[in-house]
């Protein structure tokens, strides 16, 4: 009687950003060339290579490598259309190896904004204990974090995971903390800081 053992791994997750790469690793440093390696991709599982040859999605056109060694997949210049679960299927005659990858493609975060709730400086520069309102911006942003340090400790934080939304986080300070103040966005792939500067916002207000 003959048995085929399909050994099934768990899921790997993965994180990359646009226009850069990512390598799913197969865990193997030698595949022999009698072992057939599969890859697939999306619901669809459409097969993006078998036995070494390739039958490409347009989205992989010149952007797909397999090492030979290994069955290594990379693929490059990536975007947000090769985010989705990636299958391996490795055939090692009365055995099989199936992997999942779950890839997620981010966009870079931008640098945030600072700016004053109330549009008067004239508080700030006449008493160094006033206090004032500052919203920390970051436009057209997705699956991101936005939070206020007081020097490296958390003041407060607020994460979205809509698409192309504008974020917003309030915070109120005294002026006598000057630049002791910063507003940082990250995503699993990115992070930009900003870091406050009173003096700024007031020649801002004040042109």
């Amino acid at each position: 009687m003959f048995f085929h053992l399909i050994d099934a791994e768990t899921d790997e997750i993965v994180s990359a950003m646009e226009g850069g790469s990512f390598t799913l690793h197969t865990g193997f440093t030698e595949i022999q060339h009698d072992h057939e390696i599969e890859w697939r991709f999306g619901s669809s599982r459409t097969l993006i290579n078998t036995a070494g040859k390739r039958n490409l999605l347009p989205k992989f056109k010149d952007r797909v490598q397999i090492q030979r060694q290994t069955g290594d997949l990379t693929i490059t210049n990536i975007t947000n259309e090769h985010t989705g679960v990636y299958e391996l299927s490795i055939d090692f005659g009365q055995r099989e190896l199936q992997k999942k990858f779950i890839v997620t493609v981010y966009a870079p975060v931008p640098v945030p904004v600072i700016t004053r709730y109330s549009p008067e400086c004239s508080s700030l520069s006449s008493a160094k204990s006033s206090k004032s309102v500052l919203l920390c911006s970051v436009l057209n942003v997705s699956h991101v974090t936005l939070s206020w340090y007081k020097g490296n400790s958390l003041l407060s934080n607020i994460s979205v995971s809509d698409l192309s939304i504008s974020l917003s986080l309030p915070l109120e300070v005294e002026y006598k903390d000057e630049n002791t103040y910063s507003c940082v966005v990250n995503n699993p792939v990115s992070t930009q800081t900003k870091h406050l500067d009173f003096d700024q916002l007031c020649q801002t207000c004040s042109d």
